[in-house]
């Protein structure tokens, strides 16, 4: 579920197909608006980004189809789990997001949730698309890496 990072964050949910589908340019650390039984599921670990996207809308950044999983002792005070949630940043970082999102082939993705100091952080990212070419020369760069690491694994046991 939740593994403890180097940095000592607690690492919730990871979005490891936005790597390979996007080119991530610059990382933004952002905070979460959510309710008390929100945060008690994301501490058990039950939060999912994978089809999570972001919008800017009136100068506000939200995070539209994150999945938290209703808390099992939090009856009726229990949100819908797929509703928007706002995003907390600097109005600089805000407005910087909006002009590069402006530009075509530019969007905002989430990366990872993660608990930090006790609050849920978000990482994002500021991305623009692979085209499908890319893709496969990242596939050929992986496969290459496992080669090289099962070669030199293979060697240092002989």
């Amino acid at each position: 579920m939740a593994k403890e990072s180097a940095s000592g964050n607690r690492l919730i949910a990871n979005n490891k197909k936005a790597y390979f589908d996007y080119f991530i340019e610059q990382k933004y650390e952002a905070g979460l608006v959510l309710h008390g039984t929100e945060v008690k599921s994301i501490r058990m670990g039950k939060c999912s980004i994978k089809e999570a996207y972001i919008q800017i809308m009136n100068g506000e950044v939200f995070i539209n189809n994150m999945n938290i999983t209703p808390y099992e002792k939090g009856n009726i005070f229990n949100k819908d789990p797929l509703r928007s949630k706002k995003l907390l940043l600097h109005q600089s970082e805000i407005n910087k997001l909006a002009s590069e999102t402006a530009q075509q082939g530019y969007t905002i993705v989430p990366l990872q949730v993660y608990l930090k100091q006790g609050k849920v952080k978000m990482e994002i990212g500021l991305a623009r698309g692979k085209k499908n070419y890319d893709k496969r020369d990242s596939i050929a760069k992986k496969d290459q890496q496992r080669e090289a690491q099962k070669d030199f694994k293979v060697r240092n046991l002989y």
